[in-house]
């Protein structure tokens, strides 16, 4: 007698574990966002606002990079690009990103895929995804506000964040409004792949440490700490933020190629700045992976039951 039926499920009297595809929800999806924009509100973006900064200006270091943004406006200079760049990129990564992640983590599984392949090809797969419907155009902004030259020096008006936007637009359409846009995608497939898949590995080692089973949940002091191993060592694609970075800033320099790639972008910094240039901002990045972290685990349980009481849907998504 054959069995017919959904093979990601296992059989009866089977070994193999089941694999269950977490059904889409709006209460995921707020949960993600709600995050997100908690992170990116409070210290996320004075950290993305220091390593793109040292990014943009390799010669500075970390006290530098605050000396310029300090200049630039004192406090707030630490949150341009918050409004509205910043919270369209986080609150489009849990209906974008997770989503797409989890899918295809699924798939991956269903497949046959162990914990560190499917977490990896879950990783790559949203954070491709993420780069080209969101995250293009949301660090463009983000990155031309905090390196574009200041008008007021000269006594000028200072065009605001949608004038910035429309004249970008005007002169440059759609492409320059995603202005390096396959170095973001390289970065985030980079990112979330390595991310995803080396939080898996401590995660596994935490549990052989502990003596936990896969089904055992982990604390959350476990969770923060294998998270926070996965954002650290994810870093290691620093290179490829700088040149992000360089492709999208707004700052002047008759030296820099005229029209930028991937490639040449590459060559340009390591040429001036050579290897150290290449890994400018690292610290902050990696402070902002534990931030994102702390604040996607620690808070994770308060958010879950927020969110569950004002949608009256069990929360399911991982945090």
């Amino acid at each position: 007698m054959s069995v017919t039926g959904n093979p990601a499920m296992g059989l009866p009297g089977s070994s193999k574990p089941t694999i269950e595809k977490k059904p889409v929800k709006f209460s995921n999806l707020l949960l993600g966002a709600g995050l997100n924009m908690f992170e990116v509100t409070t210290l996320g973006q004075p950290l993305e606002v220091m390593k793109t900064t040292m990014a943009a200006n390799r010669q500075d270091g970390m006290m530098g990079a605050v000396s310029r943004i300090w200049s630039r406006g004192g406090i707030l200079g630490f949150y341009q690009g918050l409004i509205p760049w910043a919270w369209i990129e986080a609150s489009t990564k849990g209906a974008v990103l997770l989503f797409v992640a989890s899918e295809a983590e699924y798939y991956a599984r269903t497949f046959g895929a162990g914990n560190f392949t499917s977490g990896i090809a879950g990783g790559m797969t949203g954070g491709l995804a993420q780069a080209y419907a969101t995250m293009g155009f949301c660090t463009c902004m983000k990155t031309v506000e905090m390196t574009k030259h200041k008008a007021a020096v000269t006594g000028q008006k200072v065009p605001g964040t949608m004038a910035t936007f429309m004249d970008i637009y005007r002169k440059e359409g759609i492409a320059g409004i995603n202005k390096g846009v396959n170095a973001v995608a390289v970065r985030q497939v980079t990112n979330w792949g390595s991310r995803f898949g080396l939080s898996r590995v401590a995660e596994s080692q935490i549990r052989s440490f502990t003596g936990k089973s896969d089904a055992s949940p982990l604390s959350v002091g476990e969770k923060i700490l294998a998270s926070a191993l996965g954002g650290g060592l994810s870093a290691w694609n620093q290179p490829i933020e700088v040149v992000r970075v360089e492709m999208q800033s707004k700052k002047e320099d008759p030296n820099r190629p005229k029209k930028m790639t991937v490639g040449n972008t590459f060559r340009y910094i390591y040429s001036t700045n050579g290897v150290k240039g290449l890994y400018r901002g690292v610290a902050p990045r990696i402070g902002l992976g534990v931030w994102q972290t702390v604040c996607m685990v620690a808070l994770g349980d308060i958010a879950k039951d927020m969110v569950e009481k004002a949608t009256g849907e069990k929360v399911t998504a991982k945090h």
